[in-house]
């Protein structure tokens, strides 16, 4: 793309780190002028991006796995976008690429930063756009190596996984009954249970909003036996009704804390965690990251079973735009969001 036109690049940058929810004062809209033209760089329009849980740790400042998105810079998002001009061999334009785009309508990069946002091209013969931001992309491969090298389902085992109905947990799921494990979720609300067992193909489904003591009469109603594996994305108390019922040699895995993620109070630990004494189980961490070199790997097994129809991707769309960003945030921490929670910012 060779030309003098110039480009608005409307932008969402962090103004303020949030203490609970965030607020519209953590936000600060800017619109910065840029030349289409690229030296030694590529320039992608963005398309659409992924609304994770993750962000609103990526607010805060701290220690964490990956540093905190600075005041007054662009925030952090992976997103799908569209190569308008490039200078790198590996990036020709109109492909379609994924990585670190942030909140944003334009991204440029160097070499440098490229590969540090992860940009690679994607294959739309594989997925649509949007699935590669849910089932082939970060969610995906989180529900895949969360599972299979932490979580390490074997046939006939009893597996539990809370946010069932979202980007990670619908993922694990499916792959779970692939590899022939009993599969219960754990959702919100009627049509999100209705969806995932009837849908996804789930063993049952737990809906937590039928009051006090429902997730822990549904453990005892669907996991008779006990819980081999739990796959945790919201922490809290539905962590501690788990680990009242695990097996022995039980594996848990720690993907997520949604519900504590914008708690003023102290964060809120589990309070069973001697049951990981009593049953000889563990309890381990997982950040999708540590298994970037071998996310080609993963695609093709997901790819293949979506084309199979072996599996099924939903997603839930917001439309408005960058703009749309800050509100669309929060219909994560409400629960709102039906699948993966996905930004269009631009038309394709």
């Amino acid at each position: 793309m060779t030309t003098s036109a110039l480009l608005q690049n409307r932008q969402i940058r962090l103004a303020a780190r949030p203490r609970g929810v965030p607020t519209p004062d953590c936000w600060a809209q800017t619109t910065e002028t840029i030349t289409p033209n690229v030296e030694n760089g590529v320039l992608v329009q963005t398309l659409l991006l992924s609304l994770d849980p993750a962000m609103r740790g990526w607010m805060n400042e701290g220690k964490s796995y990956i540093p905190s998105v600075a005041l007054g810079d662009v925030m952090r998002a992976g997103g799908i976008g569209r190569v308008v001009a490039s200078t790198l061999p590996q990036f020709r334009v109109g492909d379609l690429v994924s990585g670190g785009l942030g909140v944003q309508q334009y991204a440029r990069f160097d070499a440098g930063s490229a590969r540090h946002v992860g940009l690679t091209c994607i294959d739309p013969a594989l997925g649509s756009p949007a699935q590669w931001l849910n089932v082939l992309g970060m969610p995906g491969m989180t529900a895949y190596f969360g599972l299979t090298e932490i979580g390490q389902p074997k046939a006939a085992e009893t597996l539990v996984v809370s946010g069932a109905a979202g980007a990670v947990g619908q993922s694990v799921g499916q792959l779970a009954k692939l590899r022939g494990c009993r599969v219960v979720g754990i959702a919100g609300g009627a049509a999100k249970c209705d969806f995932v067992v009837r849908e996804l193909g789930f063993d049952a489904c737990i809906d937590y909003k039928q009051g006090e003591g429902a997730v822990r009469d549904g453990l005892k109603t669907h996991c008779p036996e006990g819980v081999d594996i739990y796959f945790d994305n919201v922490g809290g108390d539905i962590l501690d009704q788990v680990l009242a019922r695990i097996r022995r040699h039980a594996r848990i895995v720690i993907c997520g804390a949604i519900s504590q993620y914008n708690a003023t109070a102290a964060m809120q630990g589990p309070k069973n965690y001697l049951a990981l004494l009593v049953h000889r189980a563990r309890m381990e961490g997982m950040v999708v990251f540590d298994y970037a070199d071998r996310y080609p790997m993963a695609v093709s097994e997901l790819a293949g079973h979506l084309r199979s129809g072996r599996m099924k991707s939903r997603e839930d769309i917001v439309e408005g735009g960058i703009d749309a960003f800050p509100e669309a945030l929060l219909r994560l921490f409400r629960g709102e969001n039906f699948g993966k929670l996905v930004l269009r910012v631009a038309s394709d």
